[in-house]
């Protein structure tokens, strides 16, 4: 008897109702069983839908700029996958299933380039005070993995950037409720759409989306979408976002330009898209590996192009273990790069414009 998935995520602004998408060429398989989509739910949660996960963001007011952090105070089994040519990370060495420690208690995204990497150590402040951490036996030392995107160029002054207060602060402000998206946190200063060079890029920001099986698995994804490319809605494969047209009113598509040879060259860099899935399965550190490198595949649906020499992208993967039914790995993993693919293109469409970089709804407000 086929089920019925439902994504927890409310119906995009202007998008058709959700159609299945072939994942590696088939439609995705749950325990054997074909997995068909209902309708959206009409609530929303995002990333917090996987019981354990905490989310909060930090918008610093000087420019936008910020930082997000994903709390899993009671430890979850953690993997990694970094792609593109230039990414800012810290501590994803140690999520290796060949190394000793399995479990972490945060994730940070942060905007500021390498500088943001110091919102971990904020983070791990919160979570020290609280004697949450691995027990070496003379301390818990709390294991925050993190990943940073460049935006130091959006706004008046780069010397204003997240710090470890950014960090700290974005932990007290955690929470299992909705997650917010778009201009917060570590999507404060992403821009999309640099094919065309910085003069014709929009907006980018922070999305969230979850899907649901009847069997109770959840599997969602958070992101921060600051891409080279444009983003692209894999229903309709349609642009949402990206590079605009010399004129600035209407999107120029970047595949258009690739395909004409008349894309332009980003800087080095000055990019990159970063996220985390999360599910309530139970996995190991090599699963949730297996998971975060599938996930790279909504990166692939909703953003052309997408893991270029000039953007750093990352997803880290969580798995809560909540749920003890026995699972399909490649379940989770295609499950993991739908839900990507959603946040991505909810991150587009729920951004707003700031001076130099109008977003989605301002092009669609404008024809």
């Amino acid at each position: 008897m086929p089920t019925h998935a439902s994504r927890s995520t409310t119906p995009r602004p202007g998008a058709q109702r959700w159609r299945p998408r072939l994942v590696a060429g088939v439609a995705c398989i749950a325990g054997g069983m074909m997995v068909q989509p209902s309708t959206f739910s009409q609530t929303d949660r995002g990333l917090t839908a996987v019981p354990g996960i905490k989310v909060g963001h930090h918008t610093l007011a000087g420019r936008p700029t910020g930082c997000t952090v994903v709390m899993t105070e009671d430890g979850a089994v953690a993997g990694v996958d970094v792609r593109g040519g230039a990414p800012g990370t810290r501590e994803t060495d140690l999520l290796n299933p060949a190394k000793s420690v399995q479990e972490v208690h945060a994730i940070v995204l942060a905007g500021g380039s390498a500088f943001g990497l110091d919102a971990a150590s904020g983070v791990m402040r919160y979570l020290e005070e609280r004697d949450i951490g691995f027990d070496t036996r003379v301390a818990k030392v709390p294991i925050v993995p993190a990943a940073i995107l460049f935006d130091l160029g959006v706004g008046d002054d780069p010397t204003i950037r997240p710090t470890a207060d950014c960090g700290y602060r974005a932990a007290e402000a955690a929470t299992s409720g909705p997650v917010a998206e778009g201009n917060v946190g570590a999507g404060a200063g992403a821009t999309i759409g640099k094919t065309g060079g910085a003069g014709r890029a929009m907006k980018g920001g922070v999305g969230s989306a979850s899907i649901s099986l009847p069997s109770g698995l959840v599997v969602s994804a958070l992101v921060a979408v600051n891409a080279v490319g444009d983003i692209i809605d894999p229903d309709t494969g349609q642009v949402v976002a990206g590079v605009r047209s010399e004129d600035g009113r209407t999107l120029a598509d970047a595949r258009v330009l690739l395909r004409a040879g008349r894309a332009g060259q980003s800087r080095r860099g000055e990019n990159t898209t970063i996220g985390v899935v999360a599910t309530n399965a139970t996995l190991t550190q090599a699963q949730a590996t297996v998971m975060a490198q599938m996930a790279h595949d909504g990166f692939a649906r909703a953003i052309a192009p997408a893991h270029t020499p000039n953007d750093g992208d990352a997803i880290f993967a969580l798995a809560t273990g909540v749920y003890d039914q026995p699972i399909n790995l490649g379940t989770v993993g295609a499950l993991a790069a739908e839900a990507m693919a959603d946040a991505i293109v909810r991150a587009a469409r729920s951004a707003t414009g700031i001076p130099g970089y109008p977003a989605a709804r301002d092009l669609q407000a404008g024809r």
